[in-house]
């Protein structure tokens, strides 16, 4: 083949471009020529020397030399590491004939620890890589396609109750999600309405944690292709939502506290107006109804229609007492008292009544639960209210249960009345504290006992709350401030 001079100065140029070492070697292992990298490395004078005395500093050939074999074989070696050569070192031989006769060979990639290099950066790579991932702030896992986790970071790990090594080794990402949510997650990766196909983002689910509790979390999520764009896993990143729900939680609960506080004092002064209005003329209505069974000789249905007036006063007085209570506008004397004493004592008082002849009453009251500063009155009317809200729930058959407890904090008394009534239905329970709310059939109830009860314990620096499940009975939860501001 007769190449132009020309194509002869592009061959030269093209090989002198290369970044690795090329010579020309004769068969008596002479340099007969060496591209510029070559020279460069090697040094500029090294055309007509030994190759073995260039690169490995000895008088004789190699002993496993690849120049030798392909002088004697005719053959090209291609990335041969002969012995001597230190790790990762290849060296590629290819014969050069003339009238069929080996008149030269080509050597080149005797830099070829350069692969190590490359080698080494890769594995750097690869190590800050996993570093990035198991240090981040988020759980990281990912999954091939038959659900065998590959990456568990230490996040995933705190926040699973799995170790790193328990989930690479046995665990599926079947296991991660509680009933069918892998499968559900998959669904919603393949589909296009959920940030793109292969794409899940902000998806609110449930985890499965080691102990088996479900833990909210937010996950984004991609399917992970090969280069024919084929799905050959996933990953997630997730965050825990646990203390989210639990500060929102939190958030509801004092708007709550708020909203009701600014009904009981819309509320009060409306019932302190109302109260102040029926006690004069209930007053007199008593006075004369007495002054005439005094006074004046009255046959029997005469006086007995004075009692009724009587009686029916007494009520109204008495509901006028409740509003007035309900509207804090009685005066409140706040002393030392114990409250183990002041819940005997109503117990004492209720128990003997029709209403609680078929209610079993169990008592655990622990002993060490110092006195707090409190109005006793309005204690009794607290705890009386609560238990015989509890009997009348149970329709007189059941079991109560009554206890007092110190906080974890040991900064609260608080006592629980539990009974075994019908329950309360999810959307009647935030109400039940409400003025005039009530669930009781007409002319049984008015609304104002739990109102009461709240308004007393709040009087009192404290908290009421109620939990209850349909068909499995109420507690009522009270807190009340040992030390009060």
């Amino acid at each position: 083949m007769i190449r132009s001079e020309s194509e002869k100065e592009y061959l030269v140029r093209a090989i002198d471009a290369l970044e690795q070492e090329f010579i020309v070697v004769s068969p008596e292992f002479k340099i007969l020529a060496a591209n510029c990298y070559t020279s460069e490395k090697r040094g500029p004078d090294i055309v007509g020397k030994p190759c073995h005395e260039i690169y490995f500093q000895i008088e004789t050939p190699c002993e496993d030399c690849p120049a030798s074999r392909v002088i004697h074989e005719g053959k090209p070696i291609q990335k041969y590491s002969p012995r001597g050569f230190i790790e990762n070192e290849r060296v590629t031989c290819y014969p050069i004939y003339k009238d069929n006769t080996v008149d030269a060979l080509v050597m080149l990639d005797f830099d070829l620890p350069r692969l190590g290099k490359l080698e080494e950066q890769l594995q750097k790579s690869n190590t800050f890589l996993r570093n990035v991932l198991n240090n981040a702030v988020d759980g990281v896992i990912a999954a091939d396609r038959k659900g065998k986790i590959f990456i568990f970071n230490q996040s995933a790990a705190e926040v699973s109750g799995y170790s790193v090594e328990e989930a690479l080794e046995s665990l599926f990402i079947q296991d991660v999600y509680p009933d069918r949510g892998a499968w559900e997650v998959m669904k919603q990766l393949r589909s296009d309405d959920y940030g793109g196909k292969g794409r899940l983002k902000e998806y609110h689910v449930d985890v499965l944690g080691k102990n088996g509790v479900r833990i909210p979390i937010s996950l984004y999520a991609a399917i992970i292709y090969d280069d024919d764009d084929k799905e050959s896993g996933s990953i997630g990143f997730f965050h825990d939502l646990r203390e989210r729900v639990r500060l929102q939680k939190e958030l509801e609960n004092v708007q709550i506290q708020l909203l009701q506080n600014e009904k009981m004092a819309s509320l009060g002064k409306l019932a302190a107006g109302v109260a102040h209005q029926l006690n004069n003329p209930l007053g007199g209505i008593l006075l004369y109804a007495r002054l005439m069974l005094e006074e004046y000789e009255q046959d029997a249905p005469a006086k007995e229609d004075l009692n009724r007036i009587i009686r029916d006063a007494e009520r109204c007085r008495d509901t006028v007492k409740e509003l007035l209570e309900f509207s804090r506008q009685t005066h409140h004397k706040k002393r030392m008292h114990e409250i183990n004493k002041a819940l005997s004592r109503t117990v004492f008082l209720l128990e003997k009544q029709v209403l609680f002849q078929n209610i079993v009453i169990e008592t655990s009251l622990a002993p060490d639960i110092p006195p707090i500063m409190a109005d006793i009155q309005q204690l009794n009317h607290l705890f009386m209210n609560i238990i015989l809200n509890a009997a009348q729930a149970m329709d007189g058959h059941g079991k109560l249960n009554i206890s007092t407890a110190l906080s974890p904090n040991g900064l609260y008394v608080v006592i629980e009345v539990s009974d075994t009534g019908p329950g309360i239905s999810e959307d009647v329970l935030p109400h039940i504290f409400e003025p005039f709310f009530t669930t009781k059939d007409e002319g049984k109830g008015t609304g104002l006992g739990l109102s009461l009860a709240y308004g007393i314990v709040d009087s009192h620096q404290g908290k009421i709350m109620a939990r209850s499940q349909l068909g499995q009975g109420t507690t009522f939860m009270i807190e009340l401030p040992i030390n009060p501001s």
